[in-house]
């Protein structure tokens, strides 16, 4: 089913844990700009270096969000807390690395190429792009009067099996690592030529989309890399950038600069704006069924991630920039159809995206949160049994316990179970 474009935000909005790459970010921004992202969400691993300095402009225009994240091994923490805070505004989301550029095959933005292999895929909750790695085109020194796109043009000769995606957020449950999403059940990752994604078997040159990696760069900047953390604090890998993992014989096999000819043709795309009146509209377009009298249940089936949305968006208009009322009015309309919503045919996946969000919804004051509390005790049993055959699969703890999903579950039909025996 399609979804309304209209409700978001953003169209793609890029999540990044970063840490000293100040004299990157400013050509990293501009050509992701230039390919089609709307916004950007920077978690600052406490950085030595100005990183902040050099996004300030990015910040002020409102393209940017920064946040100061510190610690160490931090990136999957960054990563599921941009998740869980913004998967309602952003209608897609890529979690890139400050060396990775997602570069279209053709002369199209990232959306465009998104939307022609997402969108009659219902059941699809994101696109995986393989990995092409750039080497050091034999470069010991840095130039940092140039950019990295036009100092770094050999590459590998095939992909790697290595993948990133670009998700619908509202579909993923968590980030297992940062190659690795778990979706809602029911849900599944496609590559580009429109397949259940499994594992790449034909490591050729993609014809739509893929992911440049230019990790190595010159030794100068691979050894800077190490000198300002004998640890590296974002992947909490100890030899990551360790002298011995530098080499000039690897990924420099082949002359490819098409990346930086794409970047020039496109440069100049104007950023497209958040539109207040729009999303507005959008709103009371998504939630007019809640205004007709005896209206058809059918009408609410399938709908529930929309009316989250809504809900999210409204919130956000009331917080920013919006007439107070108007944006309660149409907070209190989105919660009525979500509990419409109850009465259809709900899938694990809406019943988890809801449960995912409770926390922000059953402290507001409205007349409807009694009745989606009363309406959630009965998916009790459906919710249990989907809780402990997730936590049955091994693989799923270690992410689970990491992103403490597990205990927010526990917590929740703890909750709701105290809640019933008191009624």
């Amino acid at each position: 089913m399609a979804f309304d474009k209209d409700l978001f935000l953003y169209d793609l909005a890029i999540v990044s844990i970063m840490k000293n790459e100040a004299h990157y970010v400013k050509e990293w921004l501009d050509y992701h700009i230039a390919a089609g992202a709307d916004h950007f969400f920077i978690y600052d691993n406490d950085s030595p270096d100005n990183l902040k300095e050099v996004l300030q402009p990015y910040i002020d225009a409102g393209t940017v969000t920064y946040i100061f994240y510190p610690g160490n091994q931090m990136q999957m923490p960054a990563f599921n807390d941009a998740l869980q805070k913004y998967k309602f505004f952003c209608r897609y989301m890529a979690f890139v690395d400050g060396d990775e550029y997602i570069f279209p095959q053709e002369n199209k933005s990232i959306v465009e190429i998104t939307d022609e292999i997402l969108e009659n895929i219902p059941a699809a909750g994101g696109l995986v792009m393989n990995w092409m790695m750039y080497g050091s085109n034999n470069l010991e020194t840095a130039d940092y009067s140039k950019g990295v796109l036009e100092r770094f043009t050999r590459r590998a000769e095939n992909l790697k099996d290595t993948m990133k995606t670009i998700a619908n957020p509202r579909k993923v449950d968590y980030l297992f690592t940062p190659h690795y999403m778990v979706y809602f059940d029911d849900i599944f990752q496609v590559d580009e030529t429109s397949l259940k994604f499994l594992k790449p078997v034909d490591y050729k040159i993609s014809d739509k989309i893929i992911m440049n990696h230019y990790k190595m760069k010159s030794r100068e900047e691979f050894a800077a890399k190490k000198i300002n953390g004998s640890k590296d604090a974002v992947y909490g890998k100890e030899y990551y950038y360790a002298a011995e993992n530098f080499t000039h014989d690897a990924d420099n096999d082949v002359f490819d600069d098409s990346i930086l000819k794409y970047f020039e043709k496109r440069r100049g795309e104007v950023l497209r704006q958040i539109d207040n009146e729009k999303i507005a509209n959008a709103l009371i377009k998504n939630l007019y069924p809640i205004f007709i009298k005896n209206v058809p249940i059918k009408i609410f089936q399938d709908k529930m991630e929309t009316f989250l949305t809504c809900r999210k968006v409204a919130e956000y208009l009331r917080e920013k920039f919006f007439d107070k009322d108007a944006a309660n009015f149409f907070e209190a309309a989105a919660l009525k159809a979500i509990y419409k919503s109850f009465f259809t045919n709900l899938t694990l996946a809406d019943i988890k995206l809801l449960l995912s969000e409770l926390p922000n919804i059953l402290p507001l004051n409205y007349p409807e949160i009694e009745n989606i509390r009363d309406a959630l005790l009965k998916l009790l049993p459906q919710v249990r049994n989907s809780v402990q055959t997730s936590i049955d699969k091994p693989e799923k703890i270690r992410g689970w316990k990491n992103f403490t999903e597990y205990d927010y579950f526990i917590r929740m039909l703890q909750t709701f179970d105290n809640y019933q025996h008191k009624i």
